[in-house]
C-alpha cells in the first residue's frame, strides 16, 4: 500500500476476519489512507436503501421515502391546507352551489356522491364527488366506463372537465387527502387488483390526491385492463419514492395542461 501510494482501502465483509479489519483501519488512519467497509448485502434485492446510525449501530432502512421525514410532512400538509383554503374561499363558495343546482335540474337525486375509499396506510375515509350518474340504490360497485349509459348529460360535462372532483378539496382541508398524490380507488377495485400487481399497496403509504403523476400522464378515468393499472401503479410508486414540493407543483401544471389538451378517458 505504501510503496504504491494507495489512497483508499476497501474491506469486503464478511470475507475478512473482524480482528484483521481493526488492524487495517488502524494502519490506514496512521498513514492518512481512506478506509471503506463493504457490508454483505447478498440476498438483499432492494436498490433503494438508506443507512442510518443508531449510536454506533448501522441500520439499513429499506425503501426510504421523502414523506417519512417529519419536516417534509409539515411542508406538504401546509401546502395542502393553504391551497385548499384558497380554492374554497376564492372559487368553491360560488361554484359548488351553482353546480349543485345544475345537477338537481338535470336529474333526480343528491348533488353529492359519497363513497368509502382507501387512504393513507389503507385506512378508509369518505371521499366526496359531485354526482354524475343516475341515482342507483344498488350496493354492488360497477366501475364507470366511457359512454356509460348511467352518466347524466351534465354529469358527462363534469367528468370531461374533472369538475366532479372539486368537492375533494374539503377532503384535503380536513386532512384525509392531499392536492397531489395517488388517486384513491374504490375499495373493491383495490381488492380486485392487489393480488395481480406486485407492491400494489405501496401507493397507500402516502395520502391520496385529487390528482397525481399517473393522471398528469394520461391515466385517468376507467382502468380497462391490467396493463393500464400496472402503469398507473408504477407512476404512483415513483411519486411516493421521489416526492418534493417542486414535484407537486410540476404535477399541477402537467395536470392542467392534460385537461386542456386531452380528455379521451373521461
Amino acid at each position: 500500500v505504501l510503496s504504491n501510494n494507495i489512497h483508499e482501502i476497501y474491506c469486503c465483509l464478511p470475507n475478512i476476519d473482524p480482528a484483521k479489519v481493526h488492524e487495517i483501519i488502524d494502519f490506514a488512519e496512521e498513514h492518512f489512507i481512506k478506509i471503506k467497509i463493504i457490508p454483505d448485502f447478498r440476498g438483499f434485492p432492494y436498490k433503494n436503501v438508506e443507512v442510518q446510525l443508531y449510536d454506533y449501530i448501522p441500520v439499513l432502512k429499506v425503501r426510504p421515502q421523502p414523506l417519512d421525514d417529519k419536516f417534509n410532512q409539515f411542508i406538504k400538509r401546509s401546502f395542502d391546507f393553504v391551497f385548499s383554503t384558497l380554492v374554497m374561499i376564492m372559487i368553491l363558495w360560488w361554484l359548488i352551489p351553482l353546480i349543485s343546482l345544475m345537477i338537481k335540474i338535470d336529474s333526480k337525486g343528491p348533488a353529492f356522491f359519497k363513497q368509502k375509499r382507501h387512504g393513507k396506510d389503507n385506512k378508509p375515509f369518505t371521499c366526496y364527488k359531485f354526482r354524475t350518474m343516475v341515482t342507483d340504490n344498488g350496493t354492488e360497485f360497477i366501475q364507470a366506463k366511457k359512454n356509460d349509459p348511467r352518466i347524466t348529460k351534465f354529469g358527462r360535462f363534469l367528468r370531461k372537465t374533472s369538475l366532479d372532483e372539486i368537492p375533494q378539496f374539503y377532503n384535503v382541508f380536513v386532512g384525509d387527502m392531499s392536492v397531489i398524490g395517488p388517486r384513491p380507488h374504490p375499495i373493491k377495485l383495490n381488492y380486485d387488483f392487489k393480488p395481480q400487481i406486485t407492491k400494489f399497496m405501496l401507493r397507500h403509504s402516502v395520502k391520496p390526491g385529487i390528482t397525481g403523476l399517473a393522471q398528469a400522464k394520461g391515466y385517468r378515468g376507467e382502468t380497462t385492463n391490467l396493463v393500464s393499472m400496472k402503469n398507473r401503479v408504477k407512476l404512483d410508486r415513483f411519486y411516493v419514492e421521489n416526492w418534493s414540493l417542486l414535484f407537486d407543483l410540476k404535477i399541477i401544471v402537467l395536470t392542467l395542461n392534460h385537461l386542456l389538451r386531452e380528455n379521451n378517458n373521461a
